[in-house]
């Protein structure tokens, strides 16, 4: 697949969806959009792609086998089930590729970031690239509906169980093909409100070896920041960056009117996390079968949440002008984007970083909603899978634009994942500058 260089900060997202899914090698760079690149950056010229190719075939790779170098990849050894078990053959390679894991500093450097939220299990490896970048060399992404029958039960249900778990098997496999130098692993909403969360996390430590970490709901807004901070100009004086997820929406207000530092992060004034998202939404409302008066129920529902939130109106000095808008990340907002392009199929490259006017998002979320259940099943952009919750969160996007009115909203394809590797790149410092030597004058 092509390379493409983004962006002027930390940064990426989640690639085409049908690919990722199937869990296809890919190789991105990671930070502006599309559209900065066609007008600034031309791409390296066939000279200079051929000086590239011809010093990768002289560069020298190293392995590791058994604590020592090699110069072979090392082959995974095969999984051998137990006799007469029913233990999934994804589980047994998973546990099996996790126990290899390394971590190593070396020419190649790999970081990964995991993301196991309410609704999806994610997961990305990328190497750094140019300073503020980086590029994605592997990724994966399914729906597996962790939190279903939460909000009711108040427990992660055994099937959801079942389906989180076989996700993380195939992680545990493509990180266990990886040297790494750095590893983060979350989980969300789903294993913070679940009586049976710390049980769950400790199964899937037994059953694939990978250690989550579930996070609060401070530092889950602050990477979603950190995720998106490419996305944000220098014409922005303030923003409200939302996260719409499965089981919770992230908040965070940004004032960048004042003193302007390049950690967009530095710059939020306030924050709060819904316990609301799009699952558990749709659960207490239905989402298969939306009527106007149930969808009004909806946004009416997060909108009183709103209103309890002390710093909503810490940007209300900023709300009406040119240089402020919502940008938003989150199978929602893309999932509009995709519709409001009439995209056959979805495509992250012409989604990620669109701009999309007012106008344009009242139509979109007005067709969706006149649309009865098979009709949202149908289009390519929504799916079976999200058929029943596109609705929910279109109800939480209407909430937050009503409480903070913006002519203009940014779609993000990208969030906690490129967060995560965004710090633990910077933390690394694998983007300083070498001084370059100093030449005297003679």
């Amino acid at each position: 697949m092509d390379e493409h260089e983004q962006g002027d900060a930390p940064p990426v997202a989640e690639l085409v969806r049908d690919h990722v899914s199937a869990g296809g090698d890919v190789a991105e760079e990671q930070g502006e959009p599309p559209q900065a690149l066609l007008s600034g950056f031309a791409g390296d010229g066939p000279a200079k792609r051929k000086r590239k190719r011809r010093r990768k075939r002289g560069r020298r790779r190293v392995f590791v086998r058994d604590g020592a170098e090699c110069e072979t990849r090392p082959q995974p050894a095969a999984a051998v089930p137990p006799t007469g078990s029913s233990e999934p053959e994804t589980l047994r390679r998973g546990r099996a590729y996790a126990a290899r894991l390394t971590y190593s500093r070396s020419d190649e450097t790999f970081y990964a970031a995991l993301d196991l939220g309410t609704n999806n299990c994610r997961l990305l490896v990328a190497t750094p690239g140019r300073p503020g970048c980086f590029r994605v060399v592997d990724a994966f992404s399914r729906i597996v509906r962790l939190g279903e029958g939460l909000s009711s039960s108040g427990r992660l249900t055994q099937a959801a169980m079942d389906r989180a778990v076989e996700a993380l098997a195939v992680c545990a496999e493509k990180l266990g093909n990886r040297r790494l130098a750095g590893l983060r692993m979350i989980a969300t909403e789903a294993c913070r409100s679940a009586e049976n969360g710390g049980h769950f996390i400790e199964r899937v430590h037994s059953e694939t070896g990978l250690s989550l970490e579930i996070i609060d709901r401070r530092t889950e807004a602050r990477l979603a920041v950190s995720g998106c901070s490419s996305l944000v100009t220098r014409e922005t004086d303030g923003l409200v960056l939302f996260d719409i997820g499965g089981g919770s929406s992230e908040i965070a207000l940004i004032d960048l009117s004042r003193h302007r530092t390049p950690r967009l992060a530095d710059h939020i004034v306030s924050w709060t996390s819904l316990p609301v998202g799009v699952v558990s939404l749709a659960e207490r409302f239905g989402g298969r079968d939306v009527t106007r008066e149930r969808f009004e129920a909806m946004v009416a529902h997060v909108s009183a949440m709103l209103e309890r939130f002390d710093g909503g109106g810490r940007l209300a000095h900023l709300v009406s002008g040119e240089r402020f808008h919502l940008l938003g990340t989150s199978g929602t907002v893309t999932t509009l984007a995709g519709v409001h392009l009439g995209l056959r199929r979805y495509d992250r490259r012409r989604v990620d970083g669109l701009w999309m006017e007012r106008d344009n998002v009242d139509r979109m979320i007005e067709t969706i909603l006149g649309w009865s259940f098979e009709q949202r099943k149908a289009n390519p952009c929504i799916g079976a899978e999200r058929a029943d919750l596109v609705l929910a969160g279109c109800a939480i996007l209407e909430a937050i634009r009503r409480q903070w009115p913006a002519e203009r909203l940014r779609v993000a394809d990208r969030g906690l994942r490129e967060g995560m590797l965004n710090e633990m790149m910077a933390r690394d410092g694998v983007w300083r500058r070498r001084k370059r030597p100093r030449v005297e004058a003679g």
